[in-house]
């Protein structure tokens, strides 16, 4: 089966999407699937990978909010790269423009699009969910449902990474919802690594002894991750008892988390980590993992901690909600800091050590990318035989 993925939030500086691809052109050869990817780029170009895959780059203007990444402005430019390609599927990979370019493409594949964002989600929901309903919200984001309805009529399948973000796409009348969870890279996080070295150094940084609780929080530094609102429940939780909190991550919003943290001393931001083994033994590490953003499409990060063995502080809404287990997790209101306050304070009252041994029991059940592509492949397989069936 060949499969070709226009993906336009793979940006060569990083970041979850490009991880995922990388690990897409990785997996597709060695379960006998030829991959093509289409991103934007600076210039045309074409990588061959390992086992013969490709990464397509097409040569496309930078975005204006945030230069990292690209979009694909001529839709003709990658219309011509699938009629060469001649796909039995093509996947969109974004619901905005590059959902029109592959629904308006004149060939005969079958189409995909993965949901790898959550626009009304990370923008609606975040912006006016305190003052209207979400019924509200969804009429006053018509324009979007209205732009993705017609743009997925053609499809044949939706993919959303967690059900809850399936389940208001099947709301919203998106045909043939299915829901595929992503999955960790393999070898790379358990709780092999945790190292009471590094946990006693970062606890150092923080200011505090080896006895003190250590949280972290790992993801980019943008505001539906909600750092701010995580440093102050931090702070207020940390009132009676020692608590530090290791922020690891980059972005745009640096200056105003630091501005959140202020002169605390037990609360640290840390540059990305790049080196995965290094954010491996950081997370393994830590005492817990504590996540703000409730409109996660999966919830990457959340599942690296867990297959950490890390118990978990999480939001009741979105992908990440779904790790929640309540013998090594504790939930809070989405958005509501003083329920995050609450729940930082129900984790340190509990048994830390035993929640810790049970999160590590638990931590092989993380599902793995490869399962992931495994599933997502099989489901594409599927269209293609009904197609070869009718």
């Amino acid at each position: 089966m060949k499969i070709v993925d226009v993906s336009a939030f793979y940006t060569p500086h990083g970041g979850g999407v490009r991880n995922y691809v990388e690990r897409k052109l990785e997996h597709a050869p060695k379960t006998g699937h030829e991959l093509v990817v289409i991103v934007p780029g600076k210039h045309d170009s074409v990588e061959v990978r390992p086992g013969g895959a490709r990464l397509v780059s097409v040569a496309s203007p930078k975005l204006i909010v945030d230069k990292r990444y690209r979009y694909f402005r001529n839709a003709d430019a990658v219309h011509a790269i699938l009629d060469a390609e001649k796909p039995d599927v093509v996947e969109a990979s974004s619901p905005w423009r590059t959902a029109t370019i592959v629904a308006s493409w004149k060939g005969n594949a079958r189409r995909s699009m993965f949901m790898h964002a959550d626009p009304v989600g990370t923008y609606g929901y975040r912006w006016f969910g305190q003052v209207a309903e979400r019924e509200a919200i969804d009429r006053g984001f018509a324009p979007f449902w209205n732009h993705l309805r017609r743009a997925c009529s053609g499809f044949d399948m939706v993919v959303c990474a967690n059900p809850h973000l399936s389940q208001r796409m099947r709301d919203a009348g998106l045909p043939g919802v299915t829901t595929i969870p992503l999955g960790i890279e393999e070898g790379i996080f358990s709780p092999a690594h945790r190292s009471m070295e590094l946990r006693a150094h970062l606890l150092g940084l923080c200011g505090l002894p080896e006895r003190a609780t250590l949280l972290t929080g790992v993801g980019r530094l943008s505001s539906e991750k909600r750092w701010p609102m995580v440093v102050e429940a931090v702070s207020l939780a940390s009132i009676d008892r020692p608590l530090g909190l290791v922020l690891v991550g980059q972005g745009r919003d640096r200056a105003a988390i630091l501005k959140a943290i202020g002169g605390n001393p037990h609360i640290r931001l840390i540059d990305g980590i790049s080196d995965r083994r290094l954010l491996a033994a950081t997370l393994a590490s830590a005492d817990a993992l504590v996540h703000g953003c409730e409109s996660e499409t999966f919830g990457l990060v959340v599942a690296e901690a867990a297959a950490s063995g890390l118990p978990l502080i999480l939001p009741d809404e979105g992908g990440a909600s779904g790790f929640a287990d309540p013998r090594v997790s504790e939930t809070y209101h989405a958005a509501d800091a003083a329920s995050l306050v609450a729940a930082i304070r129900r984790f340190t009252a509990r048994d830390v050590d035993a929640m810790a041994v049970d999160a590590r029991r638990m931590a092989a059940s993380v599902p793995s990318i490869g399962t992931h592509f495994d599933e997502l492949f099989g489901a594409f397989q599927s269209l293609v035989t009904q197609r070869l069936a009718a």
